[in-house]
């Protein structure tokens, strides 16, 4: 009999909780992205979408740098078995 009880207390408490109003919370912001200084916000300046620098708080814009390309290979010698 207390088995039975319990069960019906604990559905009676999962109806309720169902119906209850939950508080909205709002998203919290993206972080910010890497290189980027905490509290600067994120700028896309050519408008394609992808983000190419940021603002820090006293309004400067500053860009983000392409990684430099790989230094090229050396040039084949001309010497040797096959040259």
């Amino acid at each position: 009999m207390r088995f039975k009880t319990m069960v019906i207390a604990g559905c009676g408490m999962a109806m309720l909780a169902a119906c209850a109003k939950k508080d909205e919370v709002a998203p919290l912001p993206p972080p910010p992205p890497p290189g980027a200084v905490a509290g600067s916000s994120a700028a896309d300046r050519d408008g394609d979408g992808i983000v190419d620098g940021y603002y820090t708080s006293d309004g400067i814009y500053h860009p983000y740098a392409p990684p430099a390309p790989p230094p090229p290979p050396p040039p084949v010698s001309r010497r040797g078995e096959r040259g």
